[in-house]
């Protein structure tokens, strides 16, 4: 019997994922909890093997969460949905110790095999995700140049990154420049998005 706990902020969405996962043979939904600090101590209580954790949780949000439980709770092993999936979200997922990552638009079934390879310590993802993590471009952006976009994606004005970062602000606007060069952004703001999305933030 597999042990599962539900992480998702939005009861109707929470709701029918308890109700899909415990319809489902072999399987029994242990603990449902809306927000990110709740996680790991459900977790423990009820001894799950696994975890569905909503990316959007309130709070810390869905990956310091499965960082959380792999450090806190090893034994309770985390599959992450995402309502807008992109490759960046899979790669950071991994990063985090998930074992599983899919869109929330799966289909039940589909969730409950990604749930079986989980809790057999397997991983599972979506395969068009899988590729598409696999074949987005690698960062082409200096480190410099992340620390002046992670400050600008903040909402810090140049000036505000010349202070944090002990620059110029012509040096600043140098940077981010380049980054929209680098990144065929429109804007900063498109350059936050796509750098995000590729996961380089």
């Amino acid at each position: 019997m597999i042990r599962i706990l539900v992480a998702e902020h939005l009861p109707l969405v929470r709701r029918g994922l308890v109700a899909a996962l415990g319809a489902e043979p072999g399987m029994r939904v242990v603990a449902e909890v809306g927000g990110a600090e709740d996680v790991v101590p459900a977790a423990l209580a009820s001894a799950a093997d696994t975890a569905v954790v909503d990316l959007d949780l309130p709070g810390a949000g869905g990956l310091p969460v499965v960082a959380a439980l792999h450090e806190k709770a090893p034994g309770c092993r985390a599959l992450v949905l995402s309502a807008q999936p992109s490759p960046g979200q899979v790669r950071r997922a991994f990063a985090a110790h998930a074992l599983g990552f899919m869109s929330l638009d799966v289909a039940p079934e589909r969730l409950a095999d990604g749930l079986r390879q989980v809790a057999a310590g397997r991983r599972a993802v979506d395969s068009e995700l899988a590729a598409a993590a696999l074949q987005s471009a690698a960062n082409p952006l200096t480190r410099r140049e992340l620390d002046v976009l992670r400050a600008a994606a903040g909402g810090a004005r140049s000036a505000e990154i010349a202070d944090q970062l002990c620059l110029s602000v012509g040096t600043v606007r140098n940077h981010l420049s380049r980054v929209i060069c680098k990144t065929g952004a429109r804007n900063r703001v498109d350059a936050i998005r796509i750098a995000s999305d590729s996961g380089w933030l």
